[in-house]
């Protein structure tokens, strides 16, 4: 079996800290990655993907994002656009889009707007059928990877109220492309804005199962999503136990290594414990999706809130440990500290995670 983890720690090396710098992932890099199913590792061996499990594809994505969380990114990106295309497109969507984001076609899903983050009701995207055309007109906000992407697909309503969800060009005639500057975390995730004046694209590009409410479209493609993130949560969590204690072994402070003064050792086992938790809430949604279990959607959005808040702790603690050594411009448990906190907000907040748990535990029987 290919060494996939290898392959991307050879690949990523000690770049990850240039490419946040530069705010700019190679290219090259993401084609390769993509023509090898890499970028999508759920999709079916029959579409050109590598067909694993959501549990492989997890461990995959967490290795991954302890290298670099804006990779990780594109990756929880190019998944989400595939897992879209896979649930709600018909045969002949999956035949071409699939096969197409395992061949190097980049892709980016498009979902918030300046007024519409958690709330969907004020989404003002709009997809109009027109014969054998389809007129796509809005804007997006802060859409992960858009600025590398092939295909945007992006969410809206029809005119009857419903949801649509279109497959649209990059390079089609009305779409502009205006990259986030200066983001404070995932730097070289290629977040952007997109501005949609009226662009036609042939009616066959709108998923089939558009007309479906849009909230439940948009639930369909958010689980992956959610999942991903949780598991490029774990990867966070790993990177910064790993620096934090050799930091702690190596660095010696009155007559004894950082490790031994106990303080610093609570910060290594609070921090040794959210890495912890974090894997098991990612692997108990994993496996609910590998059963396909109805449960796996509550699961999943646990393990998205437990992972980010336990990322986010942690990675403090790490800043917190490392102190000067860690506090340089790319090192990784800096990249981590920025990275960390936008997990929190991305693929529904933590009150909105909090909510929808809140709901559950009030549905449950007494």
């Amino acid at each position: 079996m290919p060494d996939h983890h290898g392959l991307l720690t050879a690949l990523v090396g000690d770049r990850a800290a240039r490419w946040d710098i530069s705010g700019e992932l190679p290219r090259d890099l993401l084609v390769r990655l993509g023509s090898e199913g890499l970028l999508c590792a759920e999709v079916a061996a029959e579409y050109g993907g590598l067909g694993l499990g959501s549990r492989g594809n997890g461990e995959f994505t967490a290795h991954v994002g302890s290298l670099c969380s804006s990779l990780r990114s594109v990756m929880t990106s190019q998944g989400m656009a595939a897992w879209t295309v896979l649930r709600i497109g018909d045969t002949g969507q999956r035949e071409t889009y699939l096969k197409e984001l395992t061949s190097g076609k980049l892709a980016a899903v498009g979902f918030s707007e300046r007024q519409a983050g958690s709330d969907l009701s004020a989404m003002r995207t709009r997809v109009r059928i027109e014969g054998d055309t389809a007129v796509v007109h809005g804007h997006k906000v802060w859409t992960t990877a858009a600025a590398y992407a092939d295909h945007l697909v992006v969410f809206g309503l029809q005119e009857d109220g419903s949801g649509a969800v279109a497959v649209v060009p990059s390079d089609a005639a009305g779409v502009r492309v205006e990259r986030v500057p200066k983001p404070s975390g995932c730097r070289a995730a290629g977040h952007a804005d997109l501005h949609f004046d009226d662009v036609r694209v042939p009616a066959g590009a709108v998923l089939a199962g558009s007309g479906a409410s849009l909230p439940m479209l948009v639930a369909v493609s958010l689980a992956y999503g959610r999942k991903s993130v949780a598991w490029g949560c774990l990867g966070i969590l790993r990177a910064c136990t790993t620096a934090a204690t050799a930091h702690a072994k190596s660095r010696e402070q009155f007559g004894r290594p950082l490790a031994g003064h106990q303080l610093v050792a609570g910060h290594l086992a609070d921090l040794w414990t959210a890495e912890q938790i974090a894997a098991r809430v990612c692997e108990h949604a994993s496996d609910l999706w590998d059963e396909g279990s109805p449960e796996a959607v509550i699961a999943t959005v646990l393990a998205k809130h437990v992972a980010a808040e336990r990322a986010a702790a942690g990675t403090a603690l790490a800043a917190q440990v490392l102190a000067s050594a860690g506090a340089v411009e790319g090192h990784v448990v800096e990249r981590a500290y920025r990275d960390a906190k936008l997990m929190e907000i991305i693929e529904g907040s933590s009150e909105l995670s909090r909510m929808m748990l809140a709901r559950h535990a009030l549905a449950l029987p007494v």
